[in-house]
């Protein structure tokens, strides 16, 4: 394991503070028991709300499975929103890492659900609802892309922008 900057050892004298930090020695954000244990918090809300929407709207027979449709595209508005917002707030550390962490991958990632999409898609096909179950995907991902575009074009529209993007 390699040293790391006095940074990351508060209290500690660094004599080779002056020098530039070995990228190699610095531990990534995946391996940090504090990014972890955001994504984790996010994703307890995350899940626990999905589960909720299920239980309203439970996908039956050969019926559109409304729950995982309306959670998908949902989560895929706020993520659009949410990283919007992020961006134009400035770069991706501090409070913006951790809210990214927290209510994007967390939150976001455990409240919409590929998994069951793909499930729910193949039931119905198997249950003699091919036409439903391709209208299934199909809808939902061309309604998930505009509800993600529209996410980016609220926030935007919302906070500003401070430059367009080339």
């Amino acid at each position: 394991m390699g040293s790391y900057h006095s940074a990351d050892r508060p209290g500690q004298d660094d004599p080779y503070a002056d020098l530039p930090i070995d990228p190699d020695a610095v531990r990534p954000i995946h391996l940090r028991v504090s990014a972890l244990a955001w994504v984790f918090a996010g994703g307890m809300v995350g899940t626990g709300l999905r589960y909720g929407v299920e239980q309203l709207l439970p996908a039956e027979g050969t019926g559109w499975p409304w729950g995982t449709f309306l959670v998908n595209v949902l989560g895929a508005f706020l993520l659009g929103a949410l990283l919007e917002g992020l961006v134009l707030a400035g770069d991706d550390d501090g409070w913006r890492r951790r809210t990214r962490l927290l209510a994007g991958t967390g939150f976001c990632g455990s409240f919409t659900t590929y998994s069951t999409f793909a499930l729910e898609a193949s039931l119905l096909a198997h249950r003699g609802a091919a036409l439903v179950a391709v209208g299934y995907g199909v809808t939902t991902v061309i309604v998930g892309l505009l509800c993600a575009w529209l996410g980016i074009a609220a926030a935007g529209a919302l906070l500003g922008r401070r430059g367009e993007v080339s």
